[in-house]
């Protein structure tokens, strides 16, 4: 990607966790590119193709001022790491709302400093618990120890997860997983970091139902998760004594739940 800030959309959200959602919509800002290379990314088209338009850090601060008017619970920065120094510019002055920090986990504790104060919502992947499976799938060397470094920094800045009198948010870590097919054991092992790091009132955990199979892909990447796999996913986490957070019905598996990415709010 370019220097400078490119971005696909804008939106008021309503399917991201409903703490964020509410009942308005997160006001979301989807980033171009990736830290990652997920071979089962939802966006690709914005995330590998690098479809999008390039703007100024002002404009970007103005998107988030419109997005605040249409009434947004809190304003969503979708994968915007790469982007961290222009995006710091338009939060230059601090926004009425909520900063959410829509990322996936694999962040360098150094660059999430640079954020502290600016960003009252962490909301991170922690996709893998297994080296071999990161760098098969997300082309990411040492992500299990690298998400776990970057979520105990957000968890040092942020604290507990406090709620406002609606039920909204105001600041915390949202811990999301989304169950892969096959891949149960790398679910078990990433609910076990997070039951064995975080006492109860600590994260809040999402575990996502909705993968969606991509046209290249093979093996079980082919084919949506099982019901039984996800119930298992639920159990172990129940039993692991993670309580605090958000199931997925498993109707979360559509693709009418993408965004359609056409510039529209940039």
């Amino acid at each position: 990607m370019p220097a400078g800030i490119v971005a696909a959309k804008a939106m008021l959200h309503h399917w991201e966790e409903p703490c964020l959602s509410g009942t308005r919509g997160a006001g979301c800002v989807f980033f171009s590119g990736c830290n990652l290379g997920c071979v089962y990314c939802q966006n690709g088209s914005i995330s590998r193709e690098n479809f999008g338009k390039l703007i100024t850090p002002s404009r970007l601060r103005d998107i988030f001022d419109e997005l605040v008017a249409q009434g947004a619970h809190c304003i969503d920065l979708v994968t915007p790491t790469i982007y961290a120094p222009w995006i710091l510019e338009a939060l230059e002055k601090p926004l009425p709302v909520p900063v959410v920090w829509n990322c996936g986990g694999y962040e360098r504790v150094e660059q999430l400093r640079t954020l502290e104060g600016k960003v009252q919502i962490y909301l991170p992947d922690f996709k893998y618990a297994d080296d071999t499976l990161s760098l098969d799938l997300s082309n990411a060397k040492n992500y299990p120890q690298i998400t776990a470094l970057a979520v105990e920094e957000m968890f040092r800045q942020v604290g507990p997860y406090r709620f406002d009198e609606d039920g909204l948010l105001k600041s915390g870590v949202i811990l999301r997983h989304m169950v892969l097919p096959g891949q149960l054991e790398n679910t078990k092992h990433v609910i076990d970091f997070v039951a064995s790091r975080f006492s109860p009132g600590d994260v809040l955990f999402s575990l996502m139902s909705q993968y969606t199979p991509q046209k290249s892909a093979k093996g079980a990447l082919s084919r949506r998760i099982t019901g039984a796999e996800y119930r298992a996913a639920v159990d172990y986490m129940r039993a692991c004594g993670i309580a605090d957070g958000f199931v997925q019905e498993k109707s979360s598996a559509k693709e009418e739940y993408t965004p359609i990415f056409d510039l529209s709010g940039i």
